[in-house]
Order: C-alpha cells, then structure tokens, then sequence
C-alpha cells in the first residue's frame, strides 16, 4: 500500500499543497487547543470544589480537640472509630493577631496549625509558592487568606504577633492552599506554645475522612463517633466540608456560568470553523478530483486520497493542539482554582482524549461527505466544477461595479473586480462569510460579556460604593462593634479628610415564619441607598418595615415585589412589605437587605452592627486614605480596603481574551484558506492582469477585495447575532446561579462600540488574506500565464 496509487495521491497533495497542508494544521492546532481549554473549564466549573476535594483528600471534619483533657492513646482511638477511614493529626493549633507592616490596623485573626509538611493522608495541602516552614519564626500562608486580606503580602513579610507577650516575629516563607481551608496558616509544630495567648487551654486539630458523608445527618453522625471517643467536654469544636462547600458554592456562583457560557460557545464555535475550512479545501480540490477519476481512480480511492490529504496535517495539527491546550489550560486553571479556592485543578485525562477523537471524527466527516459527492461525478465535470464557475455568474455583479470606476467619485478597478469576485463562487463566499461570521460573532460576544461581567463584579463588591469597610479584631467570641468601638471609628471617620459618608451595617441570619430556612439578613442605619447594591426591580427601601430581596429570596418563598412576607428574627416574627429585587449572591441568592430598626425592634442585642461601611470624596487613594484611618485607630481594629476585583476580573477577562484571540485566530485561517484557494484557481486570470498593466499593489487590493466586502456583510451581520446571544445566554446562565440580572448589566454594548465591531469581520477577512494577496502580487507573469 505505501507506493500504491493512493498513497502516491496522499503524498503527492501533502507536498504539493504545502500552504493549504500548513493551513489546515494551524486550523486544528488552534481549534483542539481552543476546545481543550474550553472543555476543560466547563468540566472544571461545574462542581470544581468536588473535583479539588477528591483530589486533596479534603477532610470531613476538622476538629479542635482540648489536649489538657486528653492522651495520645485518646486521639489514637479515634482514628480506629467505625467508618473512619483515613486521619491525620494531631496538629497543635494557636489563635493569634498579628500585625504586618505598611498594612491598615491588625489582620484578622489567624488560626496557625504546626504541620512538619504539607502532604498527608488527609488535607494534602498544595504549595501554591515559596516553600514549607523548616525552623521557628517562618510562616506559610492559606492561599486563600492571603487573597482575603485585599493588600499583598508577599513572600518575606514580616508579621508581629500583638496577641502574645513578646510580640514574637514571624515572616512568610510560603502560601498553601487547602481545600477545607483548616487553618489560616501554618508553622513548624515546635513555634505554637509559644504563639498562644496567656491563659489559652492547649489543643490540637485532628483531620479525619469517613466513609459516608455525603450529608449533614451523617456528618453529624461521625462527629458524635469522634466524640464519643473521647473524654467529655474535650471536643471543643469541629467544621464540617459541608460547609466549606456552601460557601464555595455561594461565593463562585456569579462567576462560574461566565467561564461556563465561553467555553461552550468557544468550542462550538471551533467545531463549526474547523468544518467549514475542511470540507471548504476538499470542495476547492474538484479539479484534481476530476484529474484522478481520468487516470482510473474509483470513487473508494478518490475518497481514501482526499481524506488522506487532510488527515495528515490534521493528525499533526490536533497532537501538537493538545499539548498547547494543556499548557494553556494549567496556567488559566489555577488561576480558576484560586478564585474558585479550591487548591488544584487540572485538565481530566477523559477530556485529553475526548477533544482530540472529537476533533479527527470531525475531520473525517468533513472531508469524507464532499470527496463522496465528488467521487461520484463524472471526471469531466468534476474538472469543470473545480476549474471556473458556472457561465453567467458574477457577470451583473462586475458590470454594475463597472459603473462605480467611472466618474468623479470612482473606485479603481481592480477594487470592483475584487468586490464583484465573491458573485462568481457564492458557495465558496458563503463558506467564507460563514467563518468570518463566526470570528466576529465571537468578538462580538466576548465585548458584551465582558462588560457585563465587570458590572457584575462591581455589583457584588460594591467597591466603588463603599471603598473602605471597618470592622473589630477584638478577642471576643462574636465580632460585633460595642458602642465604644463606634464612637472610637466614627471620630476617626470624622477626623479624616476625604470621608463623604458612613453607615453601621449589621449582618444577621433570619428566617422564614413556618419554615427552617437560613436568609441573610443585612441593615444598615440611616439612608444606606448609596451603598451599591444594583436594584433589578423595584426602589430601595424608605423605612422600617421594608426589605430588598433578592431574586433566590423571592423564587423561595413564590413573592414578587409588593407583597408581604413574614421573617424571623430571633423569637419574633416580623411582617415586612417587598419594595424592591436587588443583585445578591450571598447565601447562595437567598438574603435580604433593610433598616436597622426593622431587626432592632424584634431583638436589639442580635442586631448590633458588626462593620461600617465607608464612602470618599471623589479623587481620595482609597490605599492611602485607609492606611491613615487603620494607624489613628490602632490595631483593634481592621481597616479593609473594599477590593476584590483584581483577581476575578483577571482571571475572567484573561479566558475571555484568549479564547476570543484563538478564535478570530481560526476564522482568520479560514479565511486565509479560502483566498489561497481562490488565487490559485485563478493563478491564469492574475497573469492576464499583470499582462495587461496591474501592478503589484493593485493586484494586492484587488485580492483583499475578494474577501473585504464579505467581511464588512460578516461584520454587520455578527453585531445582531452577538448580541443576540449575549442576550440569551446571560440571563439563562445566571438563572443557573439563582441569580437575576439588572437591566444594566445587558444592555452593554456602546454606539461607538458597535461601529467599531462592524468592522471586526473586515479586519479578519483582510487579515487572513493579506498573506496570499502578497504571493498572488509577487507572482511572475509568464509563470502565471504558463498555469493555464
């Protein structure tokens, strides 16, 4: 078979056609990549603290356990209880406040565990960088704390312990993550006695991992095991991964359907591009087919030789798509793993295998279904369909651009044979506008996501509203302001140039009369409209009596605006009346905003504020103005600068932008495919031109304008089709997340915006074709003329 008629066609094309054989593996090269990355974080998104929890061995529980009380031999017992079957411990742990410099006010408080490493059967910590505490007075941080704490910490800070005599020093060597998030930070086992507050009972963390705790019944099952298993009264807490995964959950869902809505329209659209482009290059090659048939080939090789041709490059282009998609998608993944907090994730090897089948079977099906038809034609007309188009075709469009050259305002006439070119091949044009249209379908797409991701953000962060929040780093067991601490920050607030305005805000769990529901509650204290919150329906609240809710809030309990509900607060029920639907995420979307003195009258104890919120003059460092603050009120206090923007939108943008790029990218090879066909199709017709006086620069904007017209028409009609889809899959999307969106965040798209975007078809229709109008002009006459 290797020197057979159809291996000797396989190897004849391959070399012959060496820019259409380079085309079409780029084409598949960047598609297999696309769509790994795109894959990859659709699976990833869905359920990622799952996938991360599995693959860290994540602990059910994390107890805390009073060691003044206990033995090894008891902490032993433990491990051996029925149904647990993995632990590690015992990790010595100590609650501190530390101080880090050129940082607003105290850090919240941490809890340090001593671990001699970061693996283990249970919780296998990941080093995100740096490297693991080896001698006292060095420190590793949770990843995700660090990210919390919204001002850098880099490698080699140095921390003052304020809560212990001494004030010992400890500098950050490391950052790990943890999927459960078991402690704040970690330090070598010897450091925590002396990093314990005078008077502080010792105590140790045991990690452990059951065979069945898939609910919080079981959960609470196991956990009396482990007490049982112990003296009394030693088992002084425990945290359950369930609730580290319903705040994981509550806290991505806004961003996930974003990365979710890209990457599946990211990998449609690859699919539908490297089609196009395949079944576009067998089509172009009927003359050659018809050339095969004339020398005995039969329609079973003719197909075998065709789809041998594409299959080469493609092979070479969907391995070497692999290795770039897994490059990609390991950088972008961790980063979704750190805004997602969930330590690890990576590309699963199913999908490693899966795109790259997916990919081939395409291949084989876009070639073989085009090289079947033209198997079957007679060798006759299999030449003439390849070699010029029907007779009459392009004719009314050439003689009514011929009208355009002439006048005042007249365009040069190779323009108009280039504009005119398109009518004489409608099929291949509309392959041609079909991957255009795709391209700018997608740019399209990602600037309307884009920006309504970014009111999205802003939205959940209220950062430009409320810049700067104060809250206590008291030792006490709860974190609310006494009214000492309010006097002591509103003096500063007052002191301080650049404070606009401030209000006390109270966050409080309540529920629903009759029901055992959980509902965020949050109050602020006097006229709070300008805190930020993005209203979908209704106004914001004028009084006691009133709540906003949000749109998980309303879907719950079957409420529109305008009715009346009852909450709970405390033993009271309390009757409010619903004035407004506002954008929340907290709770999982089910919470509630009003007027302090709508919790004050039910329980005025359990409505005590626990933050202030902040608001400066235009033009104030929001750094700089909370760095003032956090030194006049000293280090009982936490001075937090309200931005948490950074490394969503990084992350979010950086997906949107590659795969957009990677896109435009393929659909530019389309293009690119497309007019190589052309030129060389009419390799014959360009000598003629060059003959009779076209120049080289003529013969270059008459080629882009075989592809420019179809490119604007491209432009135009991808503006209504993004949006379009911008329109659809945002609000289905977020739905998924029991979110609803404001009118605001969809209607993104700017005039100057959309003028600009018109445009997006033409600048990847001329790109793709600049590089063969370039060979097309640099061709010589007589070489060109001999094509015939």
């Amino acid at each position: 078979m290797r020197g057979g008629p159809v291996a000797r066609a396989v190897r004849g094309g391959v070399s012959r056609r060496r820019l259409r054989t380079i085309v079409i593996g780029l084409v598949l090269l960047v598609s297999t990549g696309a769509s790994v990355l795109a894959l990859a974080l659709v699976v990833d998104s869905s359920s990622p603290f799952d996938h991360a929890f599995a693959a860290q061995r994540g602990a059910h529980i994390a107890a805390s356990i009073d060691t003044a009380a206990t033995t090894p031999a008891d902490l032993a017992a433990t491990t051996r209880r029925p149904g647990v079957t993995a632990a590690a411990g015992p990790f010595p742990t100590a609650a501190v406040l530390v101080q880090a410099a050129g940082t607003p006010g105290t850090l919240p408080p941490l809890t340090l565990a001593g671990r001699a490493s970061p693996g283990g059967p249970v919780d296998d910590l990941t080093l995100e960088s740096g490297h693991w505490p080896q001698r006292p007075g060095q420190l590793v941080l949770e990843f995700n704390q660090a990210s919390n704490f919204q001002f850098s910490l880099p490698l080699g800070t140095r921390m003052t312990v304020t809560s212990v005599p001494g004030h010992p020093k400890l500098t950050v060597v490391g950052e790990a993550s943890s999927i459960t998030n078991s402690a704040s930070g970690w330090v070598v086992p010897a450091e925590v006695p002396a990093l314990r507050a005078p008077g502080s009972p010792p105590s140790v963390q045991m990690l452990y991992r059951f065979r069945g705790a898939a609910t919080d019944a079981a959960i609470h099952a196991d956990t009396a095991a482990i007490g049982a298993a112990l003296p009394p009264g030693s088992l002084t807490g425990t945290q359950s991964y369930l609730s580290a995964k319903a705040t994981q959950i509550s806290q991505i869902g806004p961003f996930v359907p974003f990365l979710v809505a890209f990457g599946v329209i990211g990998l449609v659209l690859s699919v539908l591009i490297v089609a196009n482009v395949v079944s576009g290059a067998v089509v172009a090659g009927y003359r050659r087919i018809g050339v095969l048939k004339s020398i005995g080939f039969t329609p079973g090789q003719v197909v075998a030789a065709y789809t041998g041709q594409i299959a080469v490059p493609a092979v070479v282009g969907v391995l070497a798509g692999l290795v770039v998609g897994n490059l990609l998608a390991s950088m972008l993944l961790r980063q979704t793993a750190n805004v997602y907090g969930v330590g690890t994730l990576g590309v699963p090897v199913w999908v490693d295998v899966a795109v790259p089948a997916g990919m081939l079977a395409l291949v084989a099906v876009a070639a073989v279904l085009p090289a079947v038809r033209a198997g079957r034609l007679s060798a006759v007309r299999a030449i003439t369909a390849g070699r010029a188009p029907r007779t009459g075709r392009g004719y009314a469009a050439h003689r009514l651009l011929g009208r355009l050259g002439q006048g005042k305002l007249a365009l040069p006439r190779p323009v108009t044979i280039g504009l005119a070119a398109p009518f004489a091949r409608p099929a291949r044009s509309t392959a041609t506008l079909v991957a255009v249209l795709l391209g700018a379908t997608t740019v399209t797409f990602a600037v309307g996501l884009g920006a309504s991701l970014g009111r999205v953000v802003e939205g959940l962060s209220r950062a430009s509203a409320q810049p700067v929040q104060i809250w206590s780093n008291s030792s006490r067991d709860d974190y609310n302001l006494t009214s000492a601490d309010q006097r002591a920050i509103v003096t500063a607030l007052r002191s301080q140039p650049g404070t606009l305005r401030y209000t006390d805000e109270t966050n409080a769990p309540a529920g629903l009369a009759g029901q055992s529901v959980r509902v965020a509650a949050t109050a602020f204290t006097g006229k709070a409209g300008w805190t930020g919150y993005p209203m979908i329906h209704g106004h914001w609240y004028t009084g006691p009596g009133q709540i906003v809710a949000s749109t998980g809030f309303l879907g719950m309990t079957d409420k529109t605006v305008g009715d009346t509900v009852t909450i709970t607060f405390g033993a009271t029920s309390i009757p409010v009346r619903i004035v407004g639907e506002d954008f929340a995420a907290d709770n999982r979307g089910v919470s509630v905003v009003t007027d302090w003195r709508t919790l004050a009258a039910a329980s005025p104890a359990m409505a005590q504020p626990d933050q202030i919120d902040v608001a400066l003059r235009p033009g104030i460092s929001v750094s700089a103005y909370a760095q003032a603050v956090g030194n006049r009120l000293g280090a009982g206090y936490a001075v937090n600068v309200n931005s948490r923007k950074s490394v969503v939108v990084n992350l979010m943008f950086g997906v949107i932008g590659l795969l957009t790029l990677m896109l435009a990218v393929v659909a530019g090879l389309g293009v690119l495919n497309g007019v190589v066909l052309q030129t060389r199709e009419r390799v014959h017709d360009l000598g003629v031109f060059k003959a009779l006086g076209m120049t080289p620069r003529q013969v270059i904007a008459m080629v882009v304008c075989w592809v420019a017209g179809v490119g604007l028409l491209a432009g135009l009609l991808a503006i209504p089709a993004g949006m379009a889809l911008h329109g659809y899959v945002l609000p289905v999307m977020a739905s998924s997340a029991n979110l609803g969106l404001p009118a605001t965040f969809l209607n993104v798209y700017l005039p100057w915006e959309l003028a600009g975007l018109a445009l997006a078809g033409v600048v990847i229709a001329v790109a793709g074709a600049l590089l063969p109008a370039g060979w097309a002009a640099r061709m010589r006459t007589a070489a060109a003329l001999r094509a015939e």
